[in-house]
């Protein structure tokens, strides 16, 4: 009998201490430079569809939400290095960062678009459509790494950027041939700069799945994360928040 209360007693220690941990804040990283995911607005305070994924999670969580902006580059290293608990930035999910930080389940689906100026003679995303052009992208990026991959490979000159906006305002100058991006922050940028000014073209066959990105280590917050994503999506939360930001409702 007493080792059972002994037992019984340490068990529930062990669930004190598991509750007092999951009561601790969940402190997330995200861009703020990618409407409509994620961006910083007029009152310089984070806002998008990826800020209020993570609040929404973090409700049904039933923990403090802590969401600070950290720019695309350093943004695993500052996972890796503790300044933040999770990564929300509609980051695709790929092998080679999966090799770094685990992934929860995808929650976002992304698509690559080639912006072009509106009398380009570019007509198509091919590759060879671009050779001798110049193309610009975000370093670090999917984007970016496609830019190099595909075109660069095919005979196009590559420029990376540490931000998507130089990109874009290379574009609108005459600096650029074209720019990769993804589908939404284009679109995006488009309304708020100028619709006419470019044209948009899809690059078939680059969908891409976003997760959630946490320390390899911390198996037991991505499984509470993906327990989380999945309420939202089962209780319609997840489709008003896509609503909400003009987002596909995939």
């Amino acid at each position: 009998m007493k080792h059972v209360k002994q037992t019984l007693y340490a068990v529930t220690i062990t669930l004190g201490l598991l509750s007092v941990a999951h009561a601790q804040p969940l402190r997330f990283a995200t861009e703020g430079a990618y409407p409509p995911f994620n961006y910083v607005d007029s009152n310089n305070q984070l806002r998008g569809f990826d800020v209020d994924m993570a609040n929404a999670l973090c409700a049904r969580l039933s923990v403090e939400c802590s969401i600070v902006a950290q720019d695309w580059e350093g943004i695993i290293p500052g996972l890796l290095a503790k300044k933040y608990d999770a990564i929300i930035a509609s980051m695709a999910i790929t092998e080679e960062r999966q090799q770094t930080v685990s992934f929860t389940q995808p929650y976002n689906r992304t698509r690559m678009v080639l912006a072009v100026p509106r009398g380009s003679d570019i007509q198509d995303t091919a590759p060879a459509t671009l050779a001798g052009k110049t193309v610009g992208a975000q370093s670090s990026s999917t984007q970016g790494i496609y830019n190099q991959d595909v075109y660069g490979a095919n005979g196009a000159r590559v420029k990376l950027y540490v931000g998507q906006d130089e990109a874009n305002s290379d574009l609108l100058n005459g600096r650029l041939d074209a720019v990769v991006n993804d589908s939404a922050p284009m679109q995006e940028w488009l309304k708020s700069t100028d619709p006419q000014c470019c044209r948009v073209l899809a690059i078939p066959g680059t969908q891409s799945d976003a997760g959630i990105a946490v320390r390899k280590a911390d198996e037991a917050l991505r499984a509470r994360l993906n327990q989380a994503i999945a309420d939202v999506i089962a209780d319609g939360t997840y489709r008003q928040l896509k609503l909400a930001h003009g987002l596909e409702d995939d």
